[in-house]
Order: C-alpha cells, then sequence, then structure tokens
C-alpha cells in the first residue's frame, strides 16, 4: 500500500509539474506577442557582474573616453579578443586582454596607471589603450556620413581609409559581420534600460527541457545516443536552443553572453539562470538552468541527479540571460 501511494502521488506531482510548464509555454508565446521592442536608448552602463570585477571600474571610466564607445561596447571588444583574459596570447602574435599586436602595441599603448611603462600584459594599460585607440580610429572617420560607433569600428577591422572611401562602413563581409557582431554582443554587457523583450525561442526551449526530465545527469553530456541521452548542465540548455534553431556555447559562463541580462524580477520563462561560486564575475560561473517561472528552473543538477525542476533563489545565483539569436551568433567560438 505503501508503494502503491507513493506511485500515486509521483504521478500526481509529475502530472501537475507538466501542466504548469505547458501554462508557462503559453503565457511565454502570449507575452513574446505582447510586449514591444528590446533595451532602449539612454546613457549604457555596465549590466551587473557581467565584467569581472578587476576589471569593472576599468571598463567603466575608459569605456566613457570619447562619444563613439561606451563602457558595454568596449566590454564586447575584450569579450571578442580574449575571453578578458590578461594573459591571452594567439597564434598571430595578438597579446594581453585586449589582443595588441606588437606594432599595433607600440604606436598606441599608453601608460593607462601611470607607473611609467605602458605594458601590454597589464589590463591597468591594456584596457586604457584599447578605449584610447578606438577613439583614435573615430577621430580618423568623424566626417564619413554613417553612425560614428559603427564607422570606428569598421575603421578598427578594415581600417579608416576604407571607411572614408565608402562613405561609411565598406561593402566587405568581414567588416559588416564584425560591426554587427561587436554592437549586438554589447547588448550582453549593457544594463537596460526598459524592459526587456521575451524570446520567441523560449517557449520551445523549455518544451524540449520539460520532456527530458528524470533523465539521469551525465558530466559532459549532449544527449548523443552514445551517452544513452543523458546532459550536463549546459549539455540541456545548449540543446534545447538548438532544438530552436538556436546555437549556443557548450560552457555555461559563456552561454551567459548570448543576450541582455533581465533582473531577478523581471524574469521570464525560458530566460537561463547562472549561479557562480564567485558573485563579481561572471567567468566563475559554473552551473545554468531554463527559468519556467515561479522561482523554479528545469536543470541537470549534478552527478547522481536526474534532471529536475529546482528553485533558483540560492546563495550561488548569479544572474540570468534573456538568450536572443543574434546575440548566440555574435559569441565567438572560443573565449
Amino acid at each position: 500500500m505503501t508503494v502503491r501511494k507513493a506511485w500515486i502521488w509521483t504521478t500526481v506531482a509529475v502530472g501537475a509539474a507538466l501542466s504548469f510548464v505547458m501554462v508557462l509555454v503559453v503565457g511565454v508565446y502570449m507575452v513574446a506577442g505582447n510586449l514591444a521592442n528590446g533595451i532602449g536608448g539612454g546613457s549604457v552602463g555596465l549590466a551587473k557582474n557581467a565584467v569581472p570585477a578587476a576589471y569593472a571600474t576599468l571598463v567603466q571610466k575608459w569605456g566613457n573616453l570619447c562619444r563613439a564607445i561606451n563602457p558595454a561596447l568596449l566590454a564586447a571588444q575584450l569579450y571578442q579578443e580574449s575571453g578578458f583574459n590578461p594573459n591571452a596570447r594567439s597564434p598571430a602574435k595578438a597579446e594581453g586582454i585586449a589582443q595588441f599586436i606588437p606594432g599595433t602595441w607600440a604606436a598606441h599603448g599608453i601608460d593607462g596607471n601611470g607607473d611609467g611603462v605602458a605594458d601590454v600584459w597589464d589590463p591597468r594599460d591594456a584596457i586604457p589603450s584599447a578605449a584610447s585607440y578606438d577613439c583614435k580610429l573615430a577621430s580618423y572617420v568623424k566626417d564619413a556620413p554613417g553612425n560614428p560607433t559603427e564607422n570606428m569600428l569598421a575603421a578598427y577591422n578594415a581600417g579608416a581609409y576604407a571607411v572614408i572611401r565608402y562613405g561609411g562602413v565598406p561593402p566587405y563581409r568581414e567588416t559588416r559581420n564584425y560591426v554587427k557582431t561587436i554592437t549586438t554582443l554589447a547588448k550582453s554587457f549593457a544594463a537596460p534600460v526598459q524592459r526587456l523583450q521575451p524570446s520567441r525561442q523560449a517557449a520551445g526551449a523549455i518544451y524540449y527541457a520539460q520532456k527530458k526530465l528524470g533523465t539521469p545527469y551525465l558530466w559532459g553530456g549532449n544527449g548523443t545516443p552514445e551517452q544513452g541521452g543523458r546532459f550536463d548542465c549546459s549539455g540541456l540548455t545548449k540543446a534545447a536552443y538548438a532544438s530552436v534553431n538556436i546555437t549556443l556555447p557548450r560552457v555555461a559562463n559563456d552561454q551567459y553572453n548570448a543576450g541582455p541580462h533581465p533582473k531577478r524580477d523581471e524574469l521570464l520563462p525560458g530566460d537561463l539562470v547562472f549561479f557562480s561560486h564567485d558573485p563579481t564575475d561572471s567567468r566563475a560561473i559554473h552551473h545554468v538552468g531554463i527559468y519556467v517561472g515561479g522561482g523554479y528552473m528545469i536543470d541537470a543538477p549534478r552527478t547522481g541527479a536526474v534532471i529536475r525542476f529546482d528553485p533558483i533563489d540560492t546563495s550561488e545565483y548569479f544572474g540570468a540571460t534573456r538568450v536572443t539569436e543574434d546575440g548566440a551568433k555574435a559569441l565567438p567560438t572560443t573565449v
């Protein structure tokens, strides 16, 4: 009798949970159809904890060096270049957090911290130098028609002469993709000033995740047949959004930059929710789930557990991301 009662209660609980999710799925579609526009205009600040605390003050300060840049745009460039790694070194011999090649550093590196040395490996010099270089490029193309920020980014990629010659962003595919990538990625570092538009793919991602409830966890799991259809946390969120044709990075802390960041009281079903051992550093994120409403997420929590509903309000709650197709496409393939 005890076993039978347990089975009945389990069946009722799972049925109620699935009904709860389906109500949320319908709600997401309704909200997605009714809410207008996404991030608004106004002055641009950094989203809370989007930039590692060690660099946030520098990015906020130097991101306001000239009108063509802002802190979120500068953060996007640093993330795109190095993933905020001050020791990054590329095969092309680009160095440091801002990935200056030696010749460009020799011409444009500055002593940002005033210690008498311009050191490409010191973020206190490299971040100010990146902002200064952006502003110099903006000054070179200031008379070109079009958006000053887009023209500056185009000059960074293709050279100032090309921007002047074509009267704005030149018709080079690589350059136009670069401009779009950085301006889109900047949205994931900006503090929104208006309510964020929900993702139209959010409901489909939730639907996928809820079908995996009860599946055993597997570290490194991507849900392949060879893995018995099992997932880890970021494998589940990646697969959920892949089911609606949005490609996310494999690692949780990179998924954090796939769109803008709603506040806790602005969460909508389908938002990704993140958890970190360090509340000031998005690069320290170690867990992710898919928010379903009511303070709960669907997640693959740990070895020995199954995909399930869990509360999000824990001591390690870091923040959330409203995934967008453009935001996901803007992410570097490796950071």
